[in-house]
């Protein structure tokens, strides 16, 4: 069984239920989320083997997350202990033609705070076959980046290979260094890539032409990309695949969905999806990530992974909470034709 290992900040979510805005909502939904744990999830309900490393304090909340971690099938072993609290993220959903809103309280959070050597890397990926981390979890702090290289370069030493989910958070670069700054020597250890528009031109200026995410009105041209795609391998020579998830915002309910993966040669393209009643959509990017490492670890063809990465992300988009809990023959029956939301008897 393949093995993957993934690291980053989980956090206690607190959302306003329903599409209460905060200054309505009396009471909040708790529970847990985070790039990297979200992904750590898709696969393990896939039968994946699957460790998810973090740091956390000792404390109930930390508790009750390993515990639900554990539940769901992901392997926790690598979690180091210290600090004094856990990030939390505040959400409040949107509808329609207002957004969602996301405050986040994570400031001192137990893994803002890791240094390198806290963790064993060679330990933890020891036997694994791919090591995931997102562009949030150097945007912490000085020392989670230092963290982050210390695994990327333990696991490029290793010959473990390597994602990335770019994952450009603007509300996060806060300790006085950039993206542009700090994630180019990270990406460089990278064998993929995962990205957006965004994310491409405010980490690295790279941006395809005549595109505005602002006004696709839903309608997005999927070969455009295919210029960021190579952009992105002509910058980082290690990488051998470039995704690249194409949302078109119609509204904060109704988007279309879709995502296109370039080996440097082929540019496959995934069926597009029209979601027009959307849940949740908060972990969309990281279900894609799911997917598309599942589909590249089990299925015969980059074509088949891109599918299977934007299926297992168009129904993450009807879940609610960061996590995508659903299974393999869920997904591949929406890849066949499914989706009609027939009840299952």
């Amino acid at each position: 069984m393949p093995k993957v290992v993934t690291f980053g900040e989980v956090m206690l979510r607190l959302a306003t239920p329903g599409y209460l805005r905060f200054g309505q909502a009396g009471q909040f939904d708790a529970t847990f989320g985070g790039g990297e744990a979200n992904v750590a999830v898709s696969l393990a309900n896939y039968g994946i083997d699957t460790q998810f490393v973090t740091r956390l304090p000792k404390n109930d909340i930390a508790d009750m997350c390993v515990r639900e971690l554990r539940g769901l099938g992901v392997g926790v072993d690598g979690i180091v202990y210290g600090g004094d609290r856990m990030g939390i993220y505040f959400l409040e959903t949107g509808a329609v033609a207002r957004g969602s809103k996301v405050i986040y309280d994570r400031a001192h959070s137990a893994i803002s705070e890791i240094q390198p050597g806290m963790v064993d890397w060679r330990k933890v990926l020891a036997g694994a076959d791919w090591f995931h981390w997102t562009g949030i979890t150097p945007a912490l702090s000085q020392g989670a980046a230092d963290a982050c290289l210390e695994a990327i370069k333990i696991a490029n030493e290793m010959g473990v290979k390597v994602s990335c989910d770019l994952n450009y958070r603007k509300k996060l670069w806060k300790y006085g260094k950039s993206a542009s700054e700090v994630m180019p020597a990270l990406v460089e250890g990278c064998d993929l890539i995962l990205g957006n528009e965004e994310d491409a031109e405010k980490e690295f200026g790279i941006k395809p032409e005549g595109f505005d995410a602002e006004k696709t009105g839903g309608e997005i041209d999927q070969t455009r990309f295919e210029s960021v795609c190579r952009q992105l391998m002509a910058r980082f020579p290690r990488c051998k695949k470039v995704a690249i998830t194409l949302r078109g915002s119609i509204n904060a309910n109704h988007n279309t969905w879709g995502g296109v993966l370039f080996d440097g040669t082929n540019l496959w393209q995934s069926r597009r999806y029209d979601i027009t009643h959307i849940v949740d959509r908060v972990g969309g990017g990281d279900s894609f990530m799911g997917g598309l490492l599942y589909g590249l670890l089990t299925y015969g063809t980059d074509q088949e992974a891109i599918e299977f990465a934007a299926a297992a992300s168009c129904l993450k988009h009807t879940i609610v909470g960061d996590y995508n809990r659903v299974t393999v023959p869920e997904v591949e029956s929406l890849i066949a034709g499914g989706g009609s939301g027939r009840v299952s008897r």
